[in-house]
């Protein structure tokens, strides 16, 4: 029988499942191998042909590692919290859950008929309660412990208090807010509770601060930068402003340095690591104090309510600057803070107030992203007060400006216009001094940030060069008290709250105004139902509108019972009295949340106990190949090797780093088709004589590009001026014809030729159904083609349920590696699959005889088979292994045209064969191998065919035989042959002979290793 895609591959989907073939095995003495696709969230579009991509690339490597002898774990889930279920629950009042539900259903239908080897017993879905109570637990670690730098790693917050307890603050080297207390051990013990837990909280790597976030009023939430667009949501296209509001934030800056060291040791991507890199930013310079001298100065009350950063009372209010040039200090002719800075109220005088709150007015419509790009654009507003020069003494003014960002380093920087361009043209644009500072500076077009030359105009720096005078300038610092060396990180600490319904609610209450852990007995705390999905009418999160959810504190305890225990992870009571109910936090966690740990869970998907057992850990340790797409370098996976460190600290992971490879694959970007309809300017007399027509006359592509390359015949001209008169009764100058391009849906374009009844049944009643289409002279409507963004706006999208349909998953799978490179975008043209697809039923033929028969042969192989078969060994063997599948396709296909050639249907080549095409072509493999006799189910783990080096020896040629020149067979030859015995051999021949017709040659020619030519 020919080969029947669907049926085979329905069958051995259902095998699949009902054996559950791919499940791992959890003890073994097999090595292990764990690979990995990124977490896919389940949106209700489904898959479309590139999203398979890189899974396809991750099963035919899971599928070759189990044929090399590998305990292979390849799981999938889904990462089923996301912004889009909320916003249709928001516009139906349909529970997000019962989307989300849905669109799982229709992504797992999807991947199972691509034929995916995936272990689906260990399946998760991030909003799944046994899921996230994980989530929120690790939360409850975090926020329990702090980050002891002398250790360099994460300690229990108890070990902190008892440090406290007997030492004071003296000796704590902590990454922590600035603002942090100095005390004894009488003064720790004589705060209060509440003022204990307060300082606490500053310490913890989980946290609670005011932060200058993304907030979009019309979706109600806070949004991530990358959900940012152009001062839009990204979902919606909705205003986004920045805002300053109580955030959770989750201190990952303590862990700057190990991420960056890590980056070291893992085999990524240079281009991501360099992501990584820049984002995280190391910068070694010198924090520095700029006091104060503001006018008026303000009152007591507002005095009060201004944070003192500053090294020492005397000093007074001031504005602490992070700079990696200490050295040019004495070129700081102004200040700048950013919009948001916390000073900023307070330094602004009343006749600046007007231009200040205009300016922060206009800054909160950028994003940061925004901000940060564009440096071309020179804006800002004078406060009306100055700052001291620590070192020259000199008065500089202080401005605003949204160059300078609230989040990064101190929110300030200290203006050095001879050295910076941005300061350089801020100062240009504003009209304020710009001192040069080196000797060699040249600054008459622009800064010069050179640390070349001797300095001058610098007081007692004058003369030293740029290393001399970087060690002066900190060490007179130091001997000031208003400053010292520092190593600065670009990152900022991650916000971790969304004001949003579907996520995961964040396990703590409020007493007092502080935030308490609820007891880990009472996890998960359950997403409670709601009436609307939308924020209340006073903007607080969907939360808030939950009838009665609080936390019932636990019954009084005793005074021993509430002092604090040292051996506990939670550092804080439960509050007074029985039945105490106190709320909850109604913000909840991000989207990264549940996707910073979840490659832990699929180890030991159903425990109870724990996120996974300590047994699972230590056999799979760590992600040994993990596959997904670029754009997530600087979130979830910089967040995810943060989650990892700190799970190791607190000895709950075995390895620092989560994931040992790393590939991102390309992505496949839509080929999009076009019509062309006519559009042109007409005369109307005594109406409008410049009109503009939009016709409803589509012309084929060929036709418009004749007439742009004023190509088009007269005959053809006429018939389309015809064409267009017919429907619009109107002539027009030709001159002035002009064509609109339009998308068409390309399931409606086959190899460019448009078939345009499937485009009028598609625009059903509207009037352009009736529209004219004025083809080639062949009967055919071209369209031309463009390589785009796959997406529903361009018609572009291509379901693979329809290529599935019409080719089957195997030639899908192949036809997806063929396109290019895994790491290379490339356009999709479904042009190119039925090649694919030919091959796949070739290769059905080679065990089939001419009825289509199922037969193979038990004779010895030849020498020429076996070459064939272990040359294919050997290279899909190196293409797996180096991840260039697509070479392996195009050595498939010559591989098997060759053994066509060879009438191959020997059953130690063809098995063999069959077992190294089966990680590309699992379902057409299963079936060949249960027919050649095979226990069904067993191929997944045959051993990987030996290659064998002494058959690719070349002790034969093929040698082409030709006659009165004309090339007929080639015959395989022994190359110790001698030109008379190659003679001999080759009239011997009974193909020869044929094509002789038995009539005696003139002459033959033999070129040895190279040709046989017989002339009759």
């Amino acid at each position: 029988m020919d080969y029947q895609f669907k049926d085979i591959e329905k069958k051995w989907q259902q095998f699949w499942a009902d054996h559950q073939t791919f499940k791992a095995e959890d003890k073994t003495a097999k090595p292990k191998y764990y690979v990995l696709d990124m977490f896919p969230y389940p949106s209700g579009a489904g898959l479309h042909v590139g999203h398979p991509l890189g899974y396809i690339a991750s099963d035919i490597f899971a599928r070759y590692k189990r044929l090399k002898g590998f305990n292979v774990l390849h799981p999938m889930g889904y990462d089923s919290f996301g912004l889009p279920a909320e916003q249709y629950a928001i516009q139906t009042g349909q529970h997000p859950a019962i989307t989300t539900e849905t669109n799982i259903a229709t992504y797992r239908r999807q991947l199972d008929q691509i034929g995916f080897s995936f272990d689906w017993s260990r399946e998760v879905r991030t909003s799944s309660p046994d899921y996230y109570k994980w989530t929120q637990w690790i939360f409850m670690q975090l926020f329990n412990s702090w980050y002891n730098k002398d250790a360099d790693k994460a300690e229990s917050i108890a070990k902190l208090v008892e440090h406290f307890e007997q030492n004071g603050s003296v000796g704590i080297n902590a990454v922590c807010d600035d603002e942090i207390l100095s005390f004894t051990a009488d003064e720790w013990k004589a705060k209060s509770h509440n003022e204990q837990q307060s300082e606490l909280l500053k310490y913890r790597l989980t946290y609670l601060r005011e932060s200058t976030v993304n907030w979009c009023p019309a979706l109600g939430t806070v949004l991530a930068n990358d959900e940012v667009k152009d001062g839009f949501s990204e979902r919606g296209g909705f205003p986004v402003e920045q805002k300053k509001m109580m955030q959770w934030s989750m201190r990952i800056t303590a862990y700057a340095d190990r991420l960056l060291k890590g980056l070291d040791t893992i085999d990524w991507p240079e281009p991501l690591k360099e992501m990584q890199r820049n984002w995280i930013g190391k910068s070694v310079g010198a924090s520095v104090k700029f006091r104060i001298e503001a006018s008026p100065r303000p009152s007591p009350k507002e005095r009060e309510a201004v944070k003192v950063l500053s090294f020492g009372e005397d000093l007074g209010e001031a504005i602490e600057v992070f700079t990696t040039r200490a050295d040019t200090i004495f070129g700081t002719t102004f200040l700048v803070l950013a919009p948001e800075h916390e000073l900023v109220a307070s330094l602004t005088t009343p006749e600046q107030k007007g231009a200040i709150d205009a300016y922060i007015a206009q800054a909160k419509k950028k994003s940061e992203l925004e901000r940060m790009a564009d440096a071309k654009t020179v804006s800002g507003a004078f406060t009306g007060s100055f700052a001291i020069n620590p070192v020259s003494g000199e008065k500089v003014q202080i401005w605003i400006a949204d160059y300078v960002l609230a989040g990064y380093g101190t929110g300030a920087v200290m203006a050095v216009p001879s050295g910076d361009q941005r300061d350089y043209l801020f100062a240009k644009y504003y009209n304020l001094p710009i001192i040069p500072i080196i000797d060699i500076q040249n600054i008459e077009t622009e800064a010069d940030p050179t640390k070349e030359g001797h300095y001058i105009n610098s007081g007692f720096i004058n003369g030293l060069t740029y290393k001399e005078a970087t060690a002066a300038v900190v060490a007179k610092l130091e001997e000031l008290g208003a400053g010292k060396a520092k190593v600065n990180f670009r990152m900022r600490d991650a916000i971790f709250g969304r004001q949003r319904y579907w996520g995961e609610p964040v396990p703590v209450y409020f007493k007092d105004g502080l935030p308490y852990l609820i007891d880990e007995k009472d996890l998960p705390l359950v997403l409670p139902e709601v009436d609307k999905y939308l924020p209340t009418e006073s903007g607080e999160p969907p939360l808030a509108r939950a009838t009665g959810w609080n936390y019932i504190a636990s019954p009084k305890s005793s005074p021993k019972e509430r002092t604090l225990k040292r051996d506990e992870a939670n550092s804080l009571s439960f509050g007074e009295g029985r039945g105490e109910a106190y709320p909850y936090e109604h913000s909840t966690m991000p989207g990264w949340a549940g996707s910073s740990w979840y490659w832990y869970r699929y180890m030991d998907a159903h425990n109870d106990a724990a996120f996974a057992s300590e047994e699972a850990i230590e056999y799979w340790k760590d992600v040994d190949l993990y596959i997904g797409g670029s754009e997530h370098a600087t979130g979830h996976l910089l967040y995810s090797r943060f989650w990892n460190k700190f799970l190791k600290d607190i000895g709950k992971v075995v390895e620092e780093e989560p994931f040992k490879k790393l590939i991102n694959q390309g992505m496949i970007q839509g080929r999009s088709n076009f019509i062309y309809r006519i559009v042109s300017r007409i005369n109307i007399p005594n109406i409008h004589p410049d009109a503009v027509s939009i016709s409803h006359t589509f012309v084929s592509y060929d036709i418009v590009k004749k007439i742009w390359n004023n190509e088009l015949l007269q005959v053809q001209l006429d018939e389309l001026l015809n064409a267009y008169d017919r429907n619009y009764n109107i002539s027009f100058d030709i001159n002035h014809l002009q064509f609109q391009q339009n998308h068409v849906p390309v399931e409606f374009v086959d190899n460019d030729i448009l078939d345009i009844d499937k485009w009028r049944k598609w625009r059903g009643d509207d009037i352009e159904a009736d529209a004219d289409f004025i083809g080639n002279f062949n009967g055919k409507f071209v369209c031309s083609w463009e390589v785009e963004k796959m997406s529903k706006s361009k018609f572009n999208v291509v379901n693979p349920d329809e290529l599935i349909e019409r080719y089957g998953a195997d030639t899908l799978r192949m036809y997806e590696m063929f396109l290019g490179p895994l790491e290379q975008s490339k356009p999709w043209n479904t042009n190119g699959i039925e090649g694919v697809f030919k091959f796949l039923r070739k290769f059905w033929r080679m065990f089939h005889n001419d009825a289509w028969d199922f037969k193979v042969s038990a004779d010895e192989p030849t020498k020429a088979e076996l070459k064939s078969l272990h040359k294919i060994i050997r290279k899909v063997e190196e293409d797996v292994e180096r991840f260039s599948f697509n070479t392996s396709v195009s050595s498939f296909m010559i591989a098997v045209n060759e053994l066509t050639d060879l009438k191959c249907n020997k059953r130690a080549i063809l098995q063999d064969l069959v077992i190294v095409l089966s990680p590309y072509a699992p379902h057409i493999c299963e079936e060949l191998w249960t027919l050649l006799g095979n226990e069904a189910g067993t191929l997944s783990y045959v051993p990987y065919p030996k290659f064998n080096p002494a058959y690719m020896v070349e002790d034969e040629y093929a040698y082409p035989i030709s006659i009165n020149g004309k090339t007929k067979m080639n015959l395989n030859i022994s190359l110790s042959l001698d030109p008379p015995a190659i003679e001999a051999f080759v009239l011997a021949n009974a193909d020869v002979q044929k094509y002789l017709d038995h009539k005696s040659p003139k002459k033959v020619i033999v070129v040895k290793g190279r040709i046989v030519n017989i002339v009759l």
